[in-house]
C-alpha cells in the first residue's frame, strides 16, 4: 500500500500528529476541520453558519489539495456539540452540495478541538 500525503496551506494546518489528508489509490481520507482560518490559525467569529461554513471551506481546500472537489466526497461525518444546530449543517451544505448527497453521519459530542462547535470529516472518492 502506498500512502500520499496531502497538505496545503490553504486549510489549517494539523494541530498535532496527523496529516491534513491521505490518499490510498483513488480514495483520500480528510482529516477533522473545525473553523480555524488558514492564515492566522485563529477560530473564525461569528455564528454557526458562520462556522459551517468555514469548515466546508477548509475541507474543499484539502480536497482540492488532494486533486477532487467536494462533490467527490461519499462519506461525510459531522460533530457537533448541539445537535439543535444539525438544521443549519442541512441549509448550509445545501449550498456545497447537490444530489447525488455523500452518505452522512451526525455525532452530539461533549467537546471539540480548541471549543469549536462543529468538526468534519470525509471520505473522498476520485474518479481512476
Amino acid at each position: 500500500m502506498t500512502k500520499e500525503i496531502i497538505s496545503t496551506d490553504k486549510a489549517p494546518q494539523a494541530i498535532g500528529t496527523y496529516s491534513q489528508a491521505v490518499k490510498v489509490g483513488s480514495t483520500v481520507y480528510l482529516s477533522g476541520q473545525i473553523p480555524l482560518l488558514p492564515e492566522t490559525m485563529e477560530m473564525i467569529e461569528g455564528d454557526i453558519k458562520q462556522q459551517i461554513h468555514r469548515v466546508f471551506q477548509n475541507l474543499q481546500a484539502v480536497a482540492f489539495a488532494a486533486g477532487g472537489e467536494l462533490t467527490d466526497i461519499v462519506k461525510l461525518n459531522v460533530f457537533l456539540t448541539d445537535l439543535s444546530n444539525f438544521p443549519q449543517v442541512n441549509e448550509v451544505m445545501a449550498e456545497y452540495f447537490q444530489q447525488p448527497y455523500p452518505a452522512r453521519a451526525a455525532v452530539g459530542v461533549a467537546a471539540l478541538p480548541k471549543d469549536a462547535e462543529v468538526e468534519m470529516d470525509a471520505i473522498m472518492e476520485l474518479n481512476a
